[in-house]
């Protein structure tokens, strides 16, 4: 039995636990920052192909106490590296810590680096080269006061890289998160779904992904491939058996608007690119001129932060005007705002059912959640 680690946004540690059991995973335990779990190699291939949260699935390859950098060093010269990928192929190191008792992890990532070197130079006389940008195989070490785990990247380029999108606004919602959230706002494939403030779509997209039965990993490479254990006759029917359950591309009730014609020009270019172009609809519209598709269904989107000059004054005139038309027009429906402006359900004179911290990359959240019913909760 092997050991994972599946990294994801801050936030979501929860439901990507909950989906790596739904995947077939053993003891999953959500952490900061993540999840570990256990299961095969195969099990491996499958979260990286299907899970919609994770960003990076690292398995671990040894794990030990220590005092100081030596210690790292002759432990990880010690392992059999050439078990896992060649002198020719080019690697490159990262190292996270919490509570971490060495002076320098730049120091330590060296160190990681040579240990792995010097142990194929005496075996073979090569050493490998390093490629910090795309390299073939990505070792990753995480440090805690007392003991550090060393781990082989399976997933390559990170996960929410689906692969679809080539059009992008100027900040983009990183996929795995998309999806995280349409999870916590309550969505399921078959409900109707409508983000107004759709950018270049990726809410619709990750929607329609998980309506099909689309894997989020079907159209790219995995670190896994270039691993020397890779087992390619089992990850070909693995590929084979889930393109399979793949739904018809037929219209579904997933929804977008914008009030800027090149978002919606880039979101229906990535549509295209998905082969989804006849599964969704998103067209230009004023987010003050929306109404429900439907009598009942999940509203989602994510607004400007209101970082820019004059944007947060921009914001408190809008906010207002927002909440009256989703209290007037979409009784029935939940709503899931993701904002960083903490003066947004005042502003909007409703009151969130439940408030999830979550992080869009560095910048801290909060996952707003309302339920429309008539005579909504008002701040």
């Amino acid at each position: 039995m092997n050991h994972f680690f599946a990294t994801c946004p801050r936030g979501l540690e929860a439901v990507l636990a909950q989906e790596l059991v739904a995947l077939g995973a053993t003891h999953a335990k959500a952490t900061d920052g993540g999840a570990s779990f256990t299961g095969s190699m195969a099990l491996c291939y499958r979260v990286n192909l299907e899970s919609r949260v994770a960003s990076r699935v690292l398995w671990q390859i040894d794990s030990a106490p220590y005092r100081i950098e030596e210690d790292v060093y002759q432990r990880a010269r010690s392992l059999p590296w050439e078990n896992w990928f060649t002198p020719h192929d080019t690697i490159a190191v990262k190292v996270t810590a919490q509570r971490c008792q060495l002076k320098s992890l730049e120091f330590i990532t060296l160190r990681i680096k040579d240990a792995a070197c010097d142990h194929f130079r005496h075996l073979t006389g090569i050493r490998p080269s390093v490629d910090t940008k795309l390299p073939d195989v990505r070792i990753h070490a995480y440090f805690d006061a007392q003991q550090f785990t060393l781990y082989l990247d399976t997933s390559g380029e990170t996960l929410f890289k689906r692969g679809y999108r080539q059009f992008t606004g100027e900040a983009p919602l990183r996929e795995n998160l998309a999806a995280g959230i349409l999870k916590l706002a309550g969505w399921e494939p078959g409900m109707p779904l409508l983000d107004p403030m759709c950018g270049s779509g990726t809410f619709v997209l990750e929607a329609a992904l998980m309506a099909l039965h689309i894997p989020p990993g079907i159209s790219r490479p995995f670190g896994f491939e270039r691993l020397k254990n890779f087992e390619r006759p089992v990850w070909e029917q693995m590929r084979t058996e889930v393109v399979s359950k793949v739904l018809p591309a037929t219209a579904l009730p997933i929804y977008g608007s914008d009030i800027d014609k090149w978002a919606v020009i880039d979101a229906n270019k990535n549509l295209e690119n998905a082969g989804l172009s006849n599964v969704a609809t998103v067209v230009e519209q004023d987010i003050l001129d929306i109404t429900a598709p439907a009598e009942s269904g999940v509203l989602v989107m994510n607004p400007p932060y209101g970082e820019r000059i004059g944007e947060a004054d921009e914001l408190a005139v809008l906010y207002p005007k927002l909440g009256s038309v989703l209290k007037q027009r979409f009784a029935g429906w939940k709503i899931g705002i993701l904002t960083a402006d903490t003066r947004l359900p005042k502003l909007m004179r409703l009151k969130p059912s439940r408030k999830i911290p979550l992080f869009n990359g560095p910048i801290e959240c909060r996952l707003y959640l309302f339920e429309m019913v008539a005579g909504s909760k008002r701040g």
